[in-house]
């Protein structure tokens, strides 16, 4: 068995509200060259890649077995093709169990999603719900994100104006990322006189629409010295599920995300999950959930969200430097986003938001409505 895997090089396409002028293969056939450019990777059959893990969705691409419009295009053709139908975060833990068990050596991921391509993301994720006693009441993930907000806030002492200057702080962060989705920077009054979507949830409170597309390439420890001389290393993985049924689940918090951090913790030996991390990216498609989901993983105490806000706690733990996922990233990306932040400020690429000397990092994906599905990596340098 391998010891330890390894993310050799990352590459990305810059998030955009509408990718309108290319189909999602040249999407990720950008994010491919630029991986074989960087490590000089083959598909040689005893020495290359052999498998490919992708991440796609049927109803964003509006196609059934969408992972087989792109096999082609990430060289999958006549090898190993695994499509991972979730937060893509996901990939990076079937990768790391592919090398660790022995299986493979090297490991590429792609994923790829237009959001802009369906008429409502509401449509679209009203579809993960129950058929027979939840979609015919028209649930969505943003409403059920409504319900969370106001049971959470409730619970946590997170108000409007905590809201407000968490979004102001995710859009003047993301001004410093390159890749970043462009939105216009924002003050706390723009967002707190922003409409109404969802009670307590506004216009600016939820991620916009993004097209976006991004590749790793991933390597167990023994072979790491022939791609890169400046690895990243993947050392926990945890992932949880909830209940399926909103009615049965205690809103106001995420034993999911508790139980995946756990796991992850307990795999990359982190006792103190306080203050284990340089840099923090929680995937926060909503605004209450960076409070939220920091409580989740154990980085405060729960039921704190809204003194660590007060008190600059974010701030102090580099969180979402990059603009998190409520700046814009495709849903079904977000956690991957989250691992490429990571992974550029381990390696000191971060420009302007580099974090001095940073050698551990959180990333963190979720899917589902309210959070039903979390996964949790640690990246150490």
């Amino acid at each position: 068995m391998n010891q330890r895997v390894a993310v050799c090089a990352v590459a990305q396409i810059k998030n955009e509200p509408d990718i309108w002028y290319q189909r999602f293969q040249g999407m990720l056939l950008d994010c491919f060259e630029s991986i074989v450019g960087q490590t000089g990777v083959t598909f040689d059959m005893e020495k290359g890649i052999r498998n490919v893990v992708t991440c796609s969705d049927d109803v964003f691409d509006a196609r059934t077995i969408s992972d087989s419009g792109m096999t082609d295009v990430v060289g999958a053709h006549y090898r190993g093709e695994e499509k991972m139908a979730q937060n893509g975060i996901n990939g990076l833990g079937y990768a790391m169990a592919s090398i660790l068990s022995g299986h493979d050596d090297l490991i590429l991921l792609m994923g790829h999603c237009k959001e802009s391509q369906p008429e409502s993301r509401r449509m679209c994720t009203n579809l993960a719900f129950d058929p027979f006693y939840c979609r015919p009441l028209g649930l969505d993930y943003m409403s059920a994100c409504g319900l969370q907000a106001r049971a959470y806030m409730k619970k946590s002492g997170v108000t409007d104006d905590h809201l407000a200057r968490i979004v102001a702080r995710s859009r003047k962060n993301a001004a410093h990322n390159p890749f970043a989705r462009e939105n216009p920077v924002v003050t706390e009054e723009d967002v707190l006189h922003s409409p109404m979507l969802c009670d307590p949830l506004r216009e600016l409170h939820q991620y916009p629409v993004t097209d976006w597309a991004v590749g790793m390439l991933l390597c167990c420890e023994e072979r790491v010295h022939e791609f890169t001389d400046n690895p990243v290393w993947l050392t926990g993985f945890g992932n949880s599920m909830d209940s399926y049924f909103l009615g049965d689940r205690d809103l106001s918090q995420s034993r999911a995300l508790t139980q995946a951090a756990k796991r992850a913790y307990d795999m990359a030996g982190i006792d103190d999950s306080k203050n284990a991390f340089d840099l923090v990216e929680l995937n926060d498609a909503y605004a209450y959930q960076t409070p939220m989901w920091a409580e989740g993983a154990g980085l405060i105490n729960e039921g704190e969200g809204g003194k660590w806000i007060d008190e600059d706690g974010m701030d102090a733990a580099n969180v979402n430097l990059s603009g998190g996922m409520l700046n814009g990233n495709p849903l079904m990306l977000g956690g991957l986003a989250r691992a490429l932040e990571g992974v550029v400020q381990l390696r000191g690429e971060a420009g302007e938001r580099q974090v001095e000397d940073a050698r551990r990092a959180l990333a963190h994906g979720n899917t589902g409505p309210a959070g039903q599905h979390h996964a949790i990596v640690i990246l150490e340098r």
